[in-house]
């Protein structure tokens, strides 16, 4: 086809909405504004942060990680019959499969929070990218957890 596609969904943290914090429908056609499509090279990855504002004029600050993954063609493609030669060569042709291309598709990594700190966005994006990229035997749910648990300590007591 045209290469054009429609973005999903495939994992979110946490799972379900929270009461004061709902998930922003349409993300996924925020994260790729020209629209999701196919290249016949490996983009280096992106990174941009937007910011979202609510029907209670609350800012949603989401940043976007973008990198490019490997997708075999949806079907292969054949030689045109171009009238020279002999029969049989030009039947051999149409029903030979030329390999196609090798293709890239985007694949988003989103943070969306309200507070505005993009360094810290990057890095939290940059390295969730460089585990999934690795393959580390690691939890994506136990690293998302890690990144965004901290202990503050009681005003006054003990570092």
């Amino acid at each position: 086809g045209s290469g054009d596609g429609q973005g999903q969904i495939l994992q979110r943290f946490p799972e379900k909405d929270w009461e004061d914090n709902p998930f922003p429908q349409g993300i996924e056609l925020f994260c790729q504004p020209s629209g999701w499509q196919l290249f016949p090279e490996r983009n280096p990855p992106t990174f941009f942060v937007a910011v979202l504002t609510d029907i209670n004029s609350e800012r949603h600050y989401c940043a976007c990680f973008t990198f490019w993954e490997a997708v075999e063609s949806p079907q292969p493609q054949s030689h045109a019959r171009n009238g020279e030669g002999e029969e049989e060569e030009e039947e051999e042709e149409a029903s030979a499969p030329v390999q196609p291309a090798q293709l890239f598709a985007p694949k988003s990594l989103v943070l969306v929070s309200r507070l505005d700190h993009a360094e810290v966005f990057r890095n939290s994006l940059g390295l969730i990218y460089t585990i999934y990229v690795d393959g580390l035997s690691v939890s994506l749910e136990n690293v998302i957890g890690n990144l965004l648990t901290c202990i503050i300590p009681i005003a006054g007591g003990s570092q």
